[in-house]
């Protein structure tokens, strides 16, 4: 009956974390990593070694870093102040906590407000938040790519 009990919940933090992969209010790496770790401990390590969950911590630590920075980056890389920055990140953070819509909107106002605090110049903070957004987009993609990989090493670990 315990075995069954935990092998339920490694089944609902890996489903937790494939939903969360989708939905920003979700930590779905977390939840993912959760579940695998869960996993490996059941079988005592034996199907799945602890190197193998230390990779699988390294990818969640790195998921944590293109949701949350993608947009700062790609503010930055627009020649952006250090104010649209600054909301280039708040935004990213505040729309994680709202949601999916929150991811795509809140990273672009904070990098066109931050950059309108700086310089006045609409022109120039359009395009920084542009930049930002698309940098939340490639964050969104890269956590995708890192949720797919951390469940391909896991299975691969797990049948090989």
């Amino acid at each position: 009956m315990t075995t069954f009990l935990l092998w339920s919940a490694v089944m609902t933090l890996i489903g937790i974390g494939i939903v969360g992969i989708v939905f920003p209010l979700l930590p779905g790496a977390t939840f993912l990593f959760a579940g695998m770790w869960l996993a490996a401990w059941i079988e005592d390590y034996q199907c799945i070694s602890t190197a193998t969950v230390w990779w699988l911590f390294v990818l969640m630590l790195l998921s944590f870093a293109a949701d949350w920075l993608a947009g700062a980056l790609g503010a930055k890389k627009a020649g952006a102040t250090k104010a649209a920055i600054i909301g280039a990140t708040l935004g990213s953070i505040m729309g994680v906590l709202v949601g999916f819509w929150g991811l795509l909107i809140f990273p672009f106002v904070g990098a066109v407000l931050g950059e309108l605090l700086s310089h006045g110049d609409q022109l120039r903070a359009s395009k920084v938040g542009f930049a930002a957004w698309l940098g939340v987009m490639f964050g969104l993609i890269a956590k995708i790519a890192i949720a797919f990989a951390m469940l391909g090493i896991f299975a691969l670990a797990w049948f090989l």
